[in-house]
C-alpha cells in the first residue's frame, strides 16, 4: 500500500465524489458506478467514494485515483450501517482500498459493541490501513482521533437520530474540528452547490466529498420538481 501521507496528498484541498447507488436505486450497477467515477475524474476530482468491493472493482478499472471505501449493510438489531463489522473491514483491506470509512458514531453495532471497544482492536490489526471515521457530533470525533483514526468525516451530521435537524453542510463543526483536532477533517454530507463546498473549504477542511448532488439525478430531479411545486 501507498504510504499514507502519499495518499493524503492526493485529496489535499480537493473534492471527492461519492459515487453510489443502492439496489433500490435505478443506477444500481458497478458498470454504472464505474463510469459515473470516471466522469467525475474527468471533470477533476480527486478521489472516489464507493460502497461495495464490486462496485469498487468495477472503479478501479476505470480510475486511477484513492477511493474510500464503504460496504453498506443493514443488521435488523442496529443503525450502524456504514462498514458496521469487522467482516466488511476485512472484505476492503483484502481489496486494497486506500482509505476504508466507518461508522464511528456513538450507536451500538450489530454485535452488541460501540466504536471505542472494537476500533483497538482493528487498528492494532491493519496497522498501515487509512481508516476515516464517519462521525455525527464534535464528540464522536474527538473519540475517533483518540481511538487512532487517521482521518475524521463529518459524513453522519444531521443523519443519527441525535442530530436530525442541524443545517447541513455542518459548517460550525467543520470549524470546530480544524481548529481541535490535528487529523485531516474531511467535509460529508449535505454539499448542494458549489458555494456550499467554497464554505467548507473556507472553513479550512483538509478535503471535502460530495455525492447526491454529482452523482445521483433522481435526487437531483426531485429537488427541481420541488421548486415548481413550491
Amino acid at each position: 500500500m501507498n504510504n499514507k501521507m502519499e495518499i493524503f496528498d492526493q485529496i489535499k484541498g480537493q473534492l471527492v465524489v461519492s459515487c453510489q447507488a443502492l439496489p433500490e436505486e435505478p443506477l444500481h450497477s458497478s458498470y454504472i458506478m464505474s463510469k459515473m467515477a470516471f466522469a467525475a475524474m474527468l471533470g477533476g476530482a480527486k478521489g472516489i467514494r464507493a460502497n461495495s468491493v464490486d462496485d469498487i472493482r468495477a472503479i478501479k478499472n476505470k480510475v486511477n485515483l484513492p477511493i474510500i471505501g464503504i460496504i453498506k449493510v443493514v443488521y435488523d438489531n442496529s443503525d450502524v450501517y456504514i462498514t458496521p463489522t469487522r467482516k466488511e473491514i476485512d472484505l476492503l483491506v483484502e481489496e486494497g482500498v486506500e482509505i476504508i470509512a466507518i461508522d464511528a458514531t456513538k450507536r451500538v453495532r450489530p454485535d452488541g459493541t460501540v466504536i471505542s471497544e472494537v476500533f483497538p482492536e482493528i487498528r492494532k490489526q491493519y496497522k498501515d490501513q487509512i481508516f476515516m471515521a464517519d462521525c455525527s457530533t464534535y464528540e464522536e470525533a474527538v473519540e475517533a482521533y483518540k481511538l487512532g483514526f487517521d482521518c475524521i468525516g463529518t459524513t453522519l451530521s444531521g443523519y443519527t437520530s441525535y442530530t436530525k435537524g442541524v443545517q447541513l453542510p455542518n459548517i460550525t463543526l467543520l470549524k470546530k474540528l480544524v481548529t481541535d483536532l490535528p487529523v485531516p477533517i474531511i467535509a460529508e454530507g449535505g454539499i448542494w452547490t458549489p458555494e456550499q463546498l467554497k464554505d467548507c473549504m473556507n472553513a479550512g477542511i483538509y478535503a471535502a466529498v460530495v455525492g447526491t448532488a454529482i452523482t445521483r439525478p433522481m435526487d437531483i430531479t426531485k429537488r427541481f420538481i420541488r421548486a415548481i411545486e413550491s
